[in-house]
């Protein structure tokens, strides 16, 4: 039978992003059916991967390298569902990862609800994005993407708060930030698919911002730390550079992010 930290492993280590994100939700029903039945699948441990497989394609530049974007074109527009693909399938890396990464540290059982419950939308946004591209006459792999998405799962390799601080709380939140705007782009082009494929991550993100506040305020009270504070040092450690706003501050409240939290780092130390 496997484990939890089991059904992780096998994601990370599964290179293609549609085989990937099948596995992933596969295993998500499979853990909350099992909790449904009153018979939970054990945690477990196992050894997660450094980095995640991943498909031949795309070629992963330097953010410096990748094109700019200019949505007001046909092209512009399919770069910009790639670009959201590429961070929809990393999310879905970064989500079972902290699950055998941190294994050792006891967690409530709802910790692994929330974290399985949030790979298992990130594979659907992942999907989401793939079927947006194609019916645009392209693919996931079809132009260069970014390579320092999996930056912040190697710099937080050995620190769980430090992984809480800056992926749910900093990465995913900027995520709230930006997509009103690309929404817009899309509904300006009639571009309803993906439309409703960006609201439904939209509406759908504020939940795993909030997983992100809620399991390092949990900690905070374990090790009896001030929340802000503790945030506040462990960004200024893990994040490269200042916090860039406009903040979406309503949707940040509601994921439980307040603007003494997010305001101070946008000053350089």
């Amino acid at each position: 039978m496997m484990t939890l930290c089991d059904m992780a492993v096998d994601v990370l280590t599964t290179a293609d992003g549609r085989a990937k994100t099948a596995k992933s939700r596969d295993y998500a029903s499979q853990w909350f059916a099992a909790r449904a039945a009153g018979t939970p699948v054990e945690v477990g441990t196992a050894t997660p991967p450094l980095r995640p497989s991943r498909p031949d394609a795309p070629e992963l530049l330097d953010p410096r390298d990748v094109p700019k974007r200019k949505p007001g074109s046909p092209q512009g527009r399919i770069a910009l569902l790639h670009a959201v693909a590429h961070i929809e399938l990393n999310a879905v890396d970064l989500h079972w990862d902290i699950i055998p990464r941190f294994a050792g540290i006891k967690m409530p059982m709802g910790f692994y609800d929330d974290w399985v419950k949030a790979a298992d939308e990130e594979s659907k946004h992942f999907n989401l994005m793939c079927d947006c591209l194609e019916e645009q006459g392209s693919f996931y792999g079809a132009l260069p993407a970014h390579a320092g998405m999996w930056r912040a799962a190697e710099d937080t390799v050995d620190d769980f708060m430090g992984r809480l601080a800056v992926v749910p709380m900093v990465l995913e939140a900027r995520g709230l930030d930006v997509t009103p705007g690309m929404i817009e782009i899309f509904r300006k082009a009639d571009a309803t698919s993906a439309v409703a494929a960006l609201e439904t991550i939209y509406s759908e993100e504020v939940a795993h911002v909030a997983y992100g506040s809620k399991w390092f305020h949990f900690l905070c009270g374990r090790h009896e730390q001030d929340p802000k504070d503790a945030f506040h040092t462990l960004v200024r450690r893990y994040f490269k550079g200042a916090l860039k706003p406009p903040f979406n501050e309503e949707k940040r409240a509601e994921a439980g992010l307040p603007p003494d939290f997010y305001w101070p780092l946008t000053e350089t130390v």
